[in-house]
């Protein structure tokens, strides 16, 4: 891992998050991946960069391992990867205490907000991402 520590995001199952076998369902699990990348995103990124760029979620794959229940206090831990031309690599694990629940991994492509067309990532960009923050 090429950074100090991965960004951390603490996560807490809802009842509309519980599927008909009592855990969370699959679905979830891809919807709090992507939280986890946006937080991080607007932790490290200023204002001006937000209005400034946007993401554009281009793959997106996902190992499952265990299950999350209602009450269960999750962690999403998240980290960047490689980048190439306007596109970057994401990891995202998803921890209950000690257990992994899920591996993910995405590739994301940094857009002109106002255009929505893709911009080369730079070194400043890359910077920024590595940074890993405790929240």
């Amino acid at each position: 891992m090429d950074i100090k520590a991965p960004f951390r995001h603490e996560i807490s199952p809802q009842p509309a998050d519980i599927d008909q076998y009592n855990h969370v369902n699959n679905v979830v699990y891809v919807r709090w991946v992507q939280e986890v990348a946006i937080a991080h995103w607007q932790a490290m990124a200023s204002p001006e960069m937000q209005q400034k760029y946007a993401w554009m979620l281009l793959r997106h794959e996902i190992d499952y391992q265990q299950q999350a229940f209602l009450g269960d206090s999750i962690v999403g831990e998240t980290w960047v990867g490689e980048a190439k031309g306007a596109t970057f690599e994401r990891f995202v694990v998803l921890r209950k205490g000690e257990i992994v629940l899920t591996h993910s991994r995405m590739v994301w492509c940094l857009m002109d907000a106002a255009t929505l067309k893709p911009r080369r990532i730079d070194n400043l960009m890359t910077e920024l991402l590595k940074q890993g923050s405790i929240k």
